[in-house]
């Protein structure tokens, strides 16, 4: 369990984590009280404050029972301050923690004092797992599901154990927070009235150029994931199929020390991966496709160039993507560009 009472004994500026996580504020925004002549006396009221009412509220969660059920604990992708008090009321109370890592959940748990049983599940071993889960589940048991980083089933494994839970009948609770995917839309400066998440690329060049296409006439701006040792081929491939100017913005370390978001045009961003080759966890958004009325002119020019290297039929796919016109279309032009040339 949570050490409370012996963190609480102490000095809020001498506590474990205290200085991070709940009592002390950063240089900047000290600076910024200092300017309104707050003394360091009234800082420190500020912060002890602050600090007694987290630790209050944590207290009042882990007061409350626990029911059985499965418990999506969303955990920090980075900033270990990003973990909510009612997720670490919910890990110090569960009968067992499933993660993808167990080496990298005991860090976690660690780090806050929690000390709850542990338990792999990830793709290799969820077939063999869910069934023994799902049983202690019919038991009563509290068990929380964790991934390495983020909200559980985001590109990880969870869904089948969530599917099932709901079929059996039992109590499935989401315990929102931190989201790669979420932090990365808010901070990219594209459009986020409509958005879609996409996962990972594929690793193929042709089969990741053909789900770009499919992906890039969607009106909505595109949430991707890409390992960095891809990052510089997909983001060219990007910039080819869906046009250089297609506005993307790429994130990269969300809420670590080195994050970084670089925004930009598609051949510009690319461009840019080329030459620094980013490492860390990466996160590629993408501006939806402007709508107008593109002209024949323009459809036969871009088509002209493609079709000196590809089929029409993957021609016609790229430039409907490219211009926001049918496929069909685009289709039609190239048929008769053809006809003209033979």
């Amino acid at each position: 369990m949570l050490a409370l009472e012996a963190r609480r004994a102490l000095p809020a500026r001498d506590r474990p984590g205290g200085r991070v996580y709940l009592t002390r504020m950063s240089d900047q925004a000290e600076t910024r009280r200092r300017g309104r002549d707050e003394s360091p006396a009234e800082t420190a009221a500020r912060d002890e404050r602050l600090s007694s009412r987290v630790a209050t509220e944590l207290q009042r969660w882990l007061a409350e029972p626990l029911p059985g059920g499965l418990y999506l604990v969303a955990t920090p992708i980075g900033n270990l301050g990003d973990i909510t008090l009612r997720a670490l009321a919910v890990l110090a109370r569960c009968d067992l923690v499933c993660c993808e890592d167990t080496r990298h959940s005991r860090t976690l748990l660690a780090h806050f004092a929690i000390d709850r049983p542990l338990r792999a599940y990830h793709e290799h071993n969820a077939d063999a797992e869910r069934p023994r889960l799902l049983a202690m589940l019919a038991e009563g048991r509290a068990i929380a599901l964790v991934s390495d980083a983020g909200t559980p089933l985001v590109s990880d494994p969870g869904f089948k154990l969530v599917r099932d839970c709901i079929v059996a009948g039992h109590r499935v609770t989401s315990l929102p927070g931190a989201s790669s995917v979420m932090a990365a839309v808010s901070v990219a400066g594209l459009p986020t009235d409509q958005f879609h998440f996409a996962g990972f690329l594929p690793v193929r060049e042709g089969q990741r150029r053909t789900r770009l296409a499919e992906l890039g006439a969607l009106p909505a701006t595109l949430i991707l994931f890409e390992a960095p040792s891809r990052l510089a081929a997909s983001l060219a491939d990007l910039s080819d199929v869906l046009g250089a100017n297609r506005p993307v913005a790429v994130a990269r370390e969300l809420t670590k020390r080195f994050e970084e978001v670089r925004r930009g045009s598609a051949a510009e961003v690319a461009a840019w991966a080329a030459a620094e080759s980013p490492r860390g966890e990466i996160v590629i958004l993408v501006g939806p496709p402007e709508h107008r009325d593109a002209t024949d002119a323009e459809i036969e020019a871009a088509l002209s160039v493609l079709l000196a290297e590809t089929s029409l039929k993957e021609a016609a796919r790229t430039v409907a993507t490219r211009l926001g016109v049918p496929r069909s279309r685009a289709y039609e032009i190239g048929l008769s560009l053809k006809d003209a040339q033979s």
